[in-house]
């Protein structure tokens, strides 16, 4: 498994974790802005009109009602991005890494407007009478690109996997045995059997699920969250000023955390804004496309409400909680996980400000003294007893470290090779910074309801990201659906509820490296397509203004 971590991390470093590819993103929701005309602010409450049936027609062609399509939408995005992407977010960039994720949902809103719009006027009924939609058929028809198409729905397949599926039930099962020491082969047997039952009714049932699970889970984790806001009610405005202050400097090194770079807390900041609200990435569109509506501009007016409910409301409370208890730099107890740990030669310590540089460096690839270590430790009673390595986890100094294997510890010597325990079988423990979902839940209990905090984390996280592998996998049946046909759908499905079976077994950060990857595999050839269709939408928004009755309601 190091050996598939380390080749997924390779793969990254040219795609995600890349400058072009943040850069690209962004470039495409700025460009769009400008070009017509801040929508995701001249049309905001328009949206909301639309979104509550305002200015519907009887006899309109679709499966769902306006807000159950954005029911779907936001419970495809508003899922562990929400809870654990924040956290890996801040864990990794700092305060900054918020502030762009925020630039990310907000030129994200004009993206998603112009991707719901195009992608809705070429939808297409099939044989069961159901409509099926997404940038692959405006790639098709209104760019006469097949191959481009094809290339998206094949993505669009893999995505669902790495986006809606591996890392949704992986958090889950993390959740539920960190919070009710639940095994997590029983939260995969239990939870694999209701994913298959709902998302074989189709997209009537999951349109409905999602529209009774999205409002409620919002309050839960929003009473949860302000429980902690409140009592640290005066971290808040420092919060919102270290966002601010270190947005295009870069976060310095406090507490645990070894700081981050301009370059990286905006790299991980804007990939985590996209994992979160999926602006840009051709999701939404998919499920916007069984909307009862005959005007596609009216579903890229509901689909602009997306980023904001998602990024800037609900990541932004999270961040809040996070940032305003202080979790983000201290070190707690956790067994350590081989992906996020690694054996430095040479002895570094914390107070040294030129060793905190030195492994900053070597942890981001950048040019350093540091080196992986090779060579054995002696171990008594599970404690080490070599000075020749300093062990770093969760990008921290590793604290009160031992080494156990089967619940006792380890007597002997143990090899370690370029960085890495040679024996699999061995668990470390110890103490060192926390990310993802462990990290949301500890900041959970720094409020009200103390230690009962985390339930409503675990409850909350098990909503949200179970809502999303529900959506996601209505994509991608879609997606095979363009590719083989309706016969494919069903094939697709019981692979579907395997994958997501397995996964709540599988290495947490191995399941986040993958989901980095086909992201950005899905996002690249949408943003394409719509830059391509810019004078397009430009009409078309202006003949929706100008042809139907909505024109009277700007609002």
């Amino acid at each position: 498994m190091d050996a598939v971590n380390d080749f997924l991390i390779f793969i990254d470093g040219f795609l995600g974790s890349a400058i072009w590819f943040p850069t690209l993103l962004l470039s495409v929701g700025v460009f769009f802005t400008l070009y017509l005309g801040f929508p995701q602010i001249r049309y905001f409450r328009h949206a909301i009109g639309v979104t509550t049936g305002k200015f519907d027609k009887e006899g309109a062609k679709g499966d769902t009602s306006h807000f159950q399509a954005l029911a779907t939408a936001l419970s495809g995005t508003v899922g562990t991005g929400n809870i654990g992407g924040v956290a890996l977010a801040l864990h990794l960039g700092g305060p900054a890494a918020l502030f762009w994720m925020w630039m990310t949902a907000f030129f994200g809103m004009t993206s998603k407007f112009v991707e719901v719009t195009l992608s809705h006027k070429y939808r297409e009924q099939t044989e069961d009478g159901s409509m099926a939609g997404g940038p692959m058929f405006y790639m098709e028809k209104g760019l006469n690109a097949k191959w481009l198409a094809v290339i998206f729905a094949i993505a669009t397949v893999l995505s669902s996997f790495g986006t809606g599926n591996l890392p949704q039930i992986n958090s889950i099962a993390a959740g539920l045995e960190s919070t009710f020491s639940l095994e997590p082969i029983i939260t995969a047997s239990v939870l694999s059997v209701l994913l298959a039952l709902v998302i074989i009714g189709g997209i009537t049932r999951i349109a409905k699920v999602a529209a009774t699970i999205v409002p409620t889970m919002a309050l839960i984790y929003l009473i949860g969250a302000f429980a902690v806001i409140i009592p640290n009610i005066g971290n808040v405005i420092p919060s919102f000023v270290a966002i601010f202050s270190d947005a295009f400097t870069g976060s310095a090194a406090t507490g645990g955390f070894l700081g981050a770079t301009f370059a990286y807390a905006f790299d991980r900041g804007v990939n985590r804004g996209l994992y979160s609200n999926e602006a840009g990435q051709g999701s939404a569109p998919i499920a916007h496309a069984a909307a009862r509506t005959d005007e596609p501009a009216d579903e890229g007016m509901v689909s602009i409400l997306e980023p904001f409910i998602d990024t800037i409301v609900i990541c932004t409370i999270t961040g809040l909680v996070i940032l305003s208890s202080g979790v983000w730099m201290e070190k707690f107890d956790n067994t350590f996980q081989r992906a996020d740990m690694t054996f430095v030669a040479g002895s570094y310590t914390e107070g040294n400000e030129a060793d905190i540089d030195e492994l900053f460096a070597f942890l981001n690839g950048d040019e350093s003294n540091a080196t992986s270590y090779s060579g054995d430790i002696p171990v008594v009673d599970g404690v080490s007893q070599s000075a020749a390595y300093t062990l770093i986890h969760a990008r921290s100094f590793a604290e009160d470290v031992v080494f156990m294997r089967e619940g006792v510890p380890v007597e002997g010597s143990l090899s370690v090779i370029d960085g890495q325990l040679s024996d699999q079988s061995v668990a470390v423990q110890g103490r060192s910074l926390l990310h993802s979902v462990p990290l949301t839940t500890q900041a959970y209990t720094r409020g009200f309801f103390g230690d009962y905090g985390q339930y409503i984390v675990s409850i909350g996280l098990m909503l949200f990201a179970f809502s999303t592998a529900i959506a996601w996998s209505y994509y991608g049946d879609r997606a095979m659906t363009y590719l083989l046909g309706p016969k494919s759908v069903l094939p697709y499905r019981v692979v579907y509820v395997a994958g997501f079976f397995y996964a709540a077994l599988a290495d947490t950060t191995i399941v986040w490296n993958v989901s980095l990857i086909t992201i950005v595999l899905m996002t690249v050839p949408n943003l394409i397509g719509i830059l391509f269709m810019h004078k397009e939408m430009k009409s078309t928004v202006s003949e929706y203004w100008e042809k139907t009755e909505h024109g009277k309601h700007k609002t």
